[in-house]
């Protein structure tokens, strides 16, 4: 658990480092200079940690102000762990999802064809196990299935986005301010 504490005010929890990944890349797209409004990005390993990471980082604690981002079905371990409703930015059903739906099939595909993965892709789209899925279900997967894959593309799918085009939940913990502690 790092942050700058002198000149940290507040923290947005995510997941992991895929989702801190986006969330700076989309802090990039809009213009927000997340450092110098004194706003860390933490990746927890989980959000099942995030009770940990709330105790130790809010008003309790460190006393910074806290927002999180996370999937559909982790939103009850951040409530739990005390962090108000409009603070938690949830994904449906994850942000690989809300990225995916933002871009669309073909954008993601010639994402991968940049980052050269999309020959990958179609030899994983043949697996026995892929066939019978859909297009967003195999894509979806494609980008868990290689360490370090899943941050990558964090990175490079929210920038393949415009401004405008930014899912709700990664547009919001990005640009709101979250309750004063």
């Amino acid at each position: 658990m790092t942050t700058e504490r002198t000149s940290t005010t507040s923290v947005i929890l995510v997941e992991g480092a895929s989702d801190r990944a986006a969330v700076l890349e989309a802090a990039r797209l809009l213009d927000v200079d997340l450092g110098s409004g004194g706003v860390s990005v933490v990746p927890m390993g989980g959000a099942m940690s995030v009770r940990r990471f709330a105790a130790e980082l809010g008003p309790d604690g460190a006393g910074l102000r806290l927002r999180g981002l996370c999937d559909a079905g982790e939103v009850r371990f951040f409530e739990r762990a005390g962090l108000p409703s409009p603070d938690i930015y949830t994904c449906r059903p994850d942000l690989e999802a809300e990225l995916l739906r933002a871009l669309g099939i073909g954008r993601a595909e010639a994402v991968l064809e940049e980052e050269g993965d999309l020959r990958l892709f179609w030899m994983f789209q043949q697996q026995p196990a892929q066939r019978a899925r859909p297009v967003e279900a195999q894509l979806h997967r494609f980008l868990g299935t290689t360490s370090g894959r899943k941050e990558h593309y964090g990175a490079v799918l929210t920038a393949a986005l415009g401004p405008d085009e930014l899912p709700a939940p990664l547009r919001g913990v990005v640009l709101s301010q979250p309750s004063p502690v």
